[in-house]
């Protein structure tokens, strides 16, 4: 059996006994004396291991009860097994979609069971179900082993501990802004999760897990408190032991620190996530990972976590494709948030300020643990979401929270976070993100050198625009002759005058989710490419996406329209050096602070 490749292995299953009887057992007089007595139905019917109820036991046996080495169980099986000839072994298989009726006679007689030729024959598209009653020893004997087992698996609990929510003056370090100070939104971020560890009745269920080094993150601050999880405690002098912050491992840490191991983590980030339904204790982790190494290293394990039904944070940090050049471009992030609005469990947002990040995350834990039964984003009731937050590494002064703040539009993916009163031509910015401050500098210049006034929008989040545009395209398809509603975007720009240029750190395939919702002429500026460059305003500058491409593509639009004069685009591109990938500005153009 050690010497039969694997590939006539497949050929024996597909042929019949006698074949197996001349081409594997009879290559030795000896082995072909072993199946003398046997006919070829019997040959044939000759179980591979892994199908071979009690060798898979007496491995698993043996297996349990070595002891001082690891065991490896190498279990052969048959594709297709059980199926019948016409199935088993064969690469057909795969292409296979339907059983004739004398598969399925096969099948019943391989299987014995009690279903006549008249019932197979009256539907075969529909062979009828069979079961052995509840009385049946079989069915007996299984419920008596799962009972024994503790119960079935996977198994979903509705009920689970009940949930104290924050308190919300836990959210007031995000309102209040980083004053004089410049603080990127990673910082933002991680100082508003320092407070939610620090609720006394709502911290402990906070899980932080950093595939990473937790300094990269200022998540350093959380080791003298929080602690590194480690069962077995710290078993190492660390290198950094005369720091304040230093590490600190304790079998009750809270941080689950795996190092560069992303599968590791999610895994973790599903365990903890599916927690409430498991063991009926709710967590929430907050999976803190480079946002390049998410959706493109381990996309898959997101989905089985969504398929898991898991609730948590997923927080990608030094996002976008020109906020970390130094590194090359294994983290130039250009396409997370389109990488993520393929899972229908993830609320993707790409907050541009701390404040509102705390919003977002106040309504992500309501709608997960909350008497909240009406959704914040795209209105879903679903509670089993993943929030996604893209975060960055660029420093800016954060603002604080301004009065009468649009915390639906924050919630729901855009609200206005500048309006210019200027008399003349009217356009629109929206953006994203990192880019906010550069559209608010395009605000600046196009009034200041070419008279247009220009509205500023946040746009929190692209792909929840889109969701809930397209949730309204399917209303009003089934529902004909009803009053259509109307997108949130297309609302919110009800009044809105003028082209719309739209510009993100990411490609331009994230701004356009929305334009169909849109009536303004409409622009993207984006960074599509990879882009080799030795400073953010350079990388900006030749992706186009800096503010003085928002200044000269807004000029553009405008001068197509015969708003301003024709000649002002081209003037613009010389005046800002639009064409010089090494002219970018440090503020205007977001160049290294």
């Amino acid at each position: 059996m050690n010497e039969t490749p694997d590939g006539d292995y497949q050929t024996y299953k597909a042929e019949s006994g006698g074949f197996v009887r001349e081409h594997f057992f009879g290559k030795d007089p000896a082995t072909k004396d072993l199946v003398a007595d046997l006919t070829d139905d019997q040959i044939w019917n000759l179980k591979r291991g892994g199908h071979d109820y009690r060798k898979v036991y007496a491995a698993y046996k043996a297996a349990t009860e070595f002891k001082g080495k690891p065991t490896v169980i190498l279990a052969k099986t048959v594709k297709g097994y059980g199926l019948g000839p016409r199935f088993e072994g064969r690469n057909a298989t795969h292409q296979m979609k339907k059983l004739t009726v004398e598969d399925l006679k096969e099948f019943r007689d391989y299987l014995r069971i009690p279903i006549t030729d008249a019932q197979l024959e009256a539907d075969p598209y529909a062979p009828p179900y069979f079961h052995p009653g509840h009385d049946a020893p079989e069915i007996a004997y299984l419920h008596e082993r799962r009972k024994a087992l503790g119960g079935a698996v996977p198994e979903r609990r509705s009920s689970h501990d009940a949930v104290a929510l924050p308190d919300p003056k836990t959210f007031d370090v995000a309102k209040r802004g980083s004053g004089k100070q410049q603080a990127a939104t990673t910082m933002a971020f991680v100082r508003l999760l320092k407070d939610l560890i620090r609720d006394k009745n709502f911290g402990h269920r906070i899980v932080p897990i950093v595939p990473d080094e937790s300094r990269t993150f200022g998540m350093d601050a959380f080791f003298p408190t929080a602690k590194i999880y480690n069962p077995t405690g710290q078993n190492y002098l660390s290198v950094d032991r005369d720091l304040v912050l230093a590490y600190k491992e304790s079998a009750q840490g809270q941080l689950i620190h795996p190092g560069i191991n992303e599968a590791g983590a999610v895994a973790a980030f599903t365990a903890a996530g599916t927690a409430y339904a498991t063991h009926g204790v709710p967590l929430v982790p907050v999976y803190v990972f480079y946002s390049m190494f998410g959706f493109q290293r381990t996309g898959d394990a997101f989905w089985a976590a969504a398929d898991q039904m898991t609730r948590g944070f997923i927080i990608g940090a030094t996002a976008g494709r020109t906020t970390l050049t130094g590194e090359g471009l294994q983290h130039a992030d250009g396409h997370s948030p389109l990488l993520a609005s393929t899972n229908p469990a993830v609320v993707t947002y790409d907050p541009a300020y701390g404040y509102e990040m705390g919003h977002i995350i106040r309504d992500g834990l309501e709608r997960m643990y909350g008497e909240k039964s009406d959704g914040g984003a795209a209105g879903s009731q679903d509670r089993n979401l993943m929030y996604y937050l893209t975060v960055y590494n660029e420093p800016i002064t954060q603002p604080a929270e301004p009065e009468n703040l649009d915390v639906e539009g924050v919630l729901k993916g855009i609200y206005r976070v500048s309006a210019s009163d200027l008399a003349g031509p009217k356009t629109q910015i929206l953006a994203s993100g990192v880019s906010v401050p550069w559209a608010l500098e395009a605000q600046r210049i196009l009034a200041e050198d070419w008279s247009v006034s220009a509205d500023v929008w946040s746009v929190t989040s692209w792909n929840e625009l889109r969701r809930d545009g397209l949730a309204a395209e399917e209303e009003a398809f089934l529902n004909p002759g009803e009053p259509a509603r109307v997108p949130f975007v297309t609302q919110q720009l009800a009044d809105a005058q003028g082209p719309v240029v739209a510009v993100s750190d990411y490609m331009k395939a994230v701004p356009d989710q929305i334009r169909q919702f849109l009536p303004n002429q409409f622009a993207s500026l984006g960074a599509d490419g990879f882009g080799f460059s030795d400073t953010r305003a350079a990388a900006r500058r030749y992706f186009k996406n800096d503010t003085h491409s928002i200044v000269v593509k807004a000029l553009q639009m405008l001068a197509a329209r015969g708003e301003v004069e024709e000649g002002a685009p081209s003037y613009a591109l010389d005046r800002y050096k639009l064409l010089d990938v090494n002219a970018g500005t440090t503020g205007g153009a977001g160049g290294d602070a």
